[in-house]
Order: C-alpha cells, then sequence, then structure tokens
C-alpha cells in the first residue's frame, strides 16, 4: 500500500482533536466540535458538548447514560454514510460494548482510526474486525514486549479462589476494576464459574443495568447500597471503581483485601506501590503481540500511535519499514 503526501491526509490533529478535513468530522474530539465520529463510551473520548454524535448502534446505551440526551446518529457495524466528500463506515473494535473503528475512505486512500481496541475473547463485546487500510491510527496504551496477556478465564478462574480464601478468612474481597467494560467482563466470565452473586458500588451498578438491558449474560448481582450499614460482607466479590480505594466507604465492610483488575499489574512494582492484596492482569487493550499482529494485519504502509507507549513502538516499526509516528492526543485516561 502507498504512502500519502501530507497535504492529501485523511486525518490531521487539530487543537480540538483528530480531524478529517474531507469530511469535516472529529474523532473523539476533547473540545467541542459541530460533528464528533465516537469510537466507543469511555470518558476520554466521548465527551460532552458537541453538536452532533455519531456512533455505532451498540454504543448508543452507552452514550445515552454517560452524556443523557444530546444528538445521535447510530449506524451497524460496516454500514456506509457520507460526510462530506467521504464515506465512512464502523468497525468492531472489541474494547467494549459497541465500541468501534472508524473507515474514512475518499476513492484514492483509506484510513482506520481504531480507538482502544483489544484482540482477546470478551463475552460482553463483537470481536475486533481487521480492516484493510492504507494508514492506521493506533493506540499503544500497553506497546512494550512486557505487556503479555494470559487467558482471562484463567484470572476469573484466580478471582473466585481469592474471594474463596478471604471467605475462609473472614473478610471480604474487594475488587477495584473500571465501571464500563472492565466490571461487566469480569462478571460475564465469572457466570460459569461462581454462583454467589457479586455486590456492586453505585457506579459500577448503572454500567452494570446498561449492558444487562443490551442483553450481556452476566453473574447476579446486588448492590452494596441494598445490604445496610454494616453488612455481613465476608466471603463477599464486592466490585467498586479505582476512585473508592483509600476512601471511608471500604470501611463498612470490615476486614476485607483489595484487588485491581488491570493491565496495569503486569508490573508488579504498580501493586506494591498502590498497596493492593492481589493484582489481577484483565486488560481491554491489546498487548504488545496483539498490536504488532494487528498493525501487520491492516497492511498499513503508515501507522499513527495516538497515545500510550509511542516512544517504545515507533522505532521498532520504523525499523520494521514501516512509516510510523505520533500524535499527541488527551486519550488514556480511563485504563
Amino acid at each position: 500500500m502507498t504512502t500519502h503526501a501530507a497535504n492529501s491526509d485523511l486525518v490531521i490533529l487539530r487543537p480540538e482533536g483528530l480531524y478529517c478535513p474531507a469530511g469535516d468530522f472529529h474523532i473523539d474530539p476533547w473540545r467541542p466540535v459541530p460533528r464528533a465520529v465516537i469510537t466507543h463510551g469511555h470518558g476520554d473520548h466521548a465527551r460532552s458538548g458537541m453538536g452532533r454524535y455519531y456512533c455505532s448502534t451498540g454504543s448508543v446505551p452507552i452514550l445515552r447514560w454517560r452524556l443523557g440526551d444530546v444528538a445521535l446518529e447510530a449506524h451497524d457495524y460496516g454500514e456506509r454514510f457520507t460526510l462530506g466528500g467521504v464515506q465512512v463506515s464502523l468497525h468492531s473494535a472489541g474494547h467494549v460494548l459497541g465500541s468501534a473503528q472508524v473507515r474514512i475512505d475518499d476513492g484514492q486512500q483509506v484510513w482506520v482510526a481504531s480507538g482502544d481496541y483489544k484482540r482477546q475473547p470478551d463475552p460482553t463485546c463483537a470481536p475486533f474486525e481487521v480492516v484493510p487500510c492504507d494508514v492506521f491510527i493506533t493506540e499503544a496504551t500497553f506497546a512494550l514486549p512486557i505487556y503479555r496477556w494470559q487467558d482471562t478465564r484463567e484470572v476469573a478462574a484466580e478471582i473466585v479462589a481469592w474471594r474463596r480464601e478471604c471467605e475462609q478468612r473472614g473478610e471480604a474481597a474487594i475488587l477495584l476494576c473500571y465501571a464500563l467494560g472492565k466490571a461487566q467482563r469480569v462478571l460475564a466470565e465469572l457466570l460459569s464459574l461462581d454462583d454467589r452473586p457479586a455486590w456492586l458500588h453505585g457506579a459500577i451498578a448503572n454500567g452494570v443495568a446498561v449492558y444487562r438491558e443490551a442483553g450481556i449474560a452476566m453473574l447476579e448481582t446486588h448492590t452494596v447500597a441494598e445490604q445496610g450499614r454494616e453488612p455481613d460482607a465476608a466471603g463477599k466479590l464486592i466490585l467498586a471503581p479505582p476512585s473508592a480505594a483509600g476512601t471511608t466507604w471500604l470501611r463498612r465492610f470490615g476486614r476485607h483485601q483489595l484487588g485491581f483488575a488491570s493491565g496495569w499489574m503486569r508490573l508488579r512494582g504498580n501493586r506494591r506501590r498502590r498497596n493492593y492484596d492481589r493484582g489481577f492482569v484483565v486488560s481491554d487493550h491489546a498487548d504488545w503481540p496483539a498490536l504488532l499482529q494487528t498493525i501487520e494485519q491492516t497492511g498499513a504502509r503508515r501507522v499513527i500511535a495516538t497515545h500510550g507507549n509511542t516512544d517504545a513502538l515507533i522505532p521498532f516499526l520504523r525499523e520494521r519499514g514501516v512509516a510510523a509516528e505520533a500524535f499527541r492526543t488527551d486519550f488514556g485516561s480511563e485504563e
């Protein structure tokens, strides 16, 4: 595939975010713009204040939950629609429910902005779709060789074993995880592995309700608010957002262990610094092998990295004959 001159670039970086001049729209902008194509519902990609939002059909309930009654135009995966002088289509990114890559075609070249993505199986969202392109815009959250994920089902079994260990000691097992995507994925993986309902922090419960309404099967759950002021929490798995760490909210459960489900737990030093009792390596982002696999499979001869360990990925790709560069963006706050 060919590399095109900068004046024909289908996506450029502006103060508001990634911008497609030929289509006159932005992708996941961080400042208000008239037209925003949104890859998924995480707060660093879907922000308030846009004139009109374009998203995948699967993202609609999430954007309604996160942004309220905004002007949305939804499209099924693979459906082509016209913005300005380009054809746009959305394709599964495998990141969270409804997550999408943005394919842009002006008849001369094809660009794909992938947003955040992963290649691991996930019962809560459609699998990643490889979209051939001339230029691939990729995340690089975990773009270091040390980041390699184990099978998520194995990690889920470790979480169950941890909960049972806590039960034997008369402790609660409090697992910190992100409220959109991570919590639901953990609950879906636990469905066939445990028969004990999980308790949910209010911020987690809202997102789980959105997923259940979308038909995603997950472990039975109850809210912490339903359990009273001083519940008997021994042996209970309690899901809470990372912001709950170090707060008085944790005191109501008495003796407990604190775990964190995140790709960052691949490094033991991260767990020690944050004083977590247990770290579970579960990530909704591509690991190092998956990033390289994906870039190769797209056939792109030019790659633009938007956030993460871009300083490691770019020289690696250049050594292998890929024209690689970075856009400095405001993405990356969720993981």
